[in-house]
């Protein structure tokens, strides 16, 4: 059974503070043991004032790889593109973001190999994944979709690999590169932060049904073995 524990806040700014103060322990946790740190973080608006309040923090930025949890095959510098998000942050800061898709591609099965091959060159597993959740249940970019079950019960060794969700996002209406379900759950600390009371309602509805869910984030987080810390804002 996995160990869960729900943190509630007023608002977004106060989740957001004490967020960015968890992870901002953990890298210090992890250049202390190993001598740097390796996270994902999500894309999305949620996390943007948490990426704010961590990049205010005075840690050795030099030390922090950062790739996303999942990205959009799009270009660099894209609308669309969660690396891009998150280097505006802490590039500035001296860290090292990693682009897992570094040109789009048609063929995004091809993106999702290369984006494994280049996390196989990291240190793993992740000190860190940050998570969001969608009103769908998805978690990354593990959607509904040809290609759930893989990144669910892919190969243990698979990192990363390319998606098609189905239906498609309307509002990113193009393929994905994710982190596997193996690579998220392997990873010494898992958040996930959300707001508003829908998606509460589904990660409540999802943990309850468990590896049967119809929410890939269900499906996602039965049995993980590593205690989840959910943080939620209305």
């Amino acid at each position: 059974m996995t160990e869960i524990e729900w943190w509630d806040y007023d608002d977004a700014e106060e989740m957001a503070a004490a967020v960015a103060g968890d992870i901002q322990f953990i890298i210090e946790s992890a250049i202390d043991a190993r001598g740097g740190a390796v996270i994902a973080l999500s894309g999305g608006k949620t996390p943007v004032p948490i990426y704010a309040k961590l990049a205010a923090a005075k840690l050795d930025w030099k030390r922090v790889t950062i790739v996303p949890t999942d990205e959009r095959v799009v270009p660099l510098g894209d609308p669309l593109s969660n690396v891009t998000m998150i280097a505006k942050a802490f590039i500035p800061k001296g860290a090292r973001v990693m682009p897992i898709v570094p040109t789009a591609t048609a063929d995004y099965k091809a993106a999702g190999r290369s984006a494994d091959a280049l996390m196989q060159d990291l240190h793993w597993p992740l000190d860190l994944c940050l998570l969001g959740v969608g009103g769908d249940g998805h978690t990354a970019s593990i959607f509904p979709g040809p290609d759930l079950d893989e990144a669910l019960a892919g190969p243990r060794e698979r990192r990363a690999l390319g998606v098609m969700p189905e239906p498609l996002p309307p509002e990113a209406p193009v393929p994905r590169v994710t982190l596997s379900r193996e690579g998220i759950v392997t990873a010494r600390a898992l958040l996930i932060a959300v707001t508003g009371a829908e998606k509460r309602t589904v990660i409540e509805a999802a943990i309850k049904q468990g590896a049967g869910s119809a929410y890939p984030i269900g499906r996602v987080l039965a049995d993980v073995e590593l205690p989840v810390d959910i943080h939620w804002a209305a």
